[in-house]
């Protein structure tokens, strides 16, 4: 999968579960039929909410974009649907060019730490999965042992 396939993948994904759990929190407060929309909305969508930061981040690396962009792609998934126009502005601007950087370029940005654990992740793509996929379990375990934002209802 190339990195624009991940990244587009992911933010599509995003705001499809703002769409669960907007429809869910309408269920619940307006219609008053109970709870299982948010429960289920909030699951999902907190799940692909931390995905999406951990890919922007990923991205963020492997495309060089720097620490300002990174930060504007991971605080995009706060806006409900912001992750649809800023995978179709980073296309057009051609952002999300190229493949995964597995090799060491002339280029100075390929020659930080975190370029050359990425390229070391990625020949290593069975860890590197399980890896990312053990982070985001753990990011989540977490913070359904904290509990919702706002507290119970």
């Amino acid at each position: 999968m190339s990195p624009r396939l991940l990244f587009r993948t992911v933010a599509i994904a995003e705001a499809i579960t703002w769409t669960l759990l907007i429809a869910g929190m309408l269920m619940k407060y307006v219609l008053e039929v109970g709870e299982v929309g948010v429960q289920v909305g909030g699951f999902l969508h907190g799940l692909v909410f931390i995905a999406f930061g951990m890919t922007a981040v990923l991205m963020g690396v492997n495309q060089h974009w720097g620490p300002r962009l990174t930060a504007i792609a991971v605080f995009t998934a706060i806006v409900p649907f912001a992750t649809i126009p800023l995978d179709r502005r980073l296309e057009k601007a051609g952002r999300l060019d190229g493949d995964w950087r597995r090799t060491r370029t002339d280029d100075p940005r390929d020659h930080t730490g975190m370029s050359a654990m990425l390229r070391w992740m990625l020949a290593r793509p069975v860890l590197f999965t399980t890896v990312l996929v053990i982070g985001l379990i753990t990011i989540m375990t977490t913070l359904l042992f904290v509990g919702p934002p706002g507290g119970a209802s």
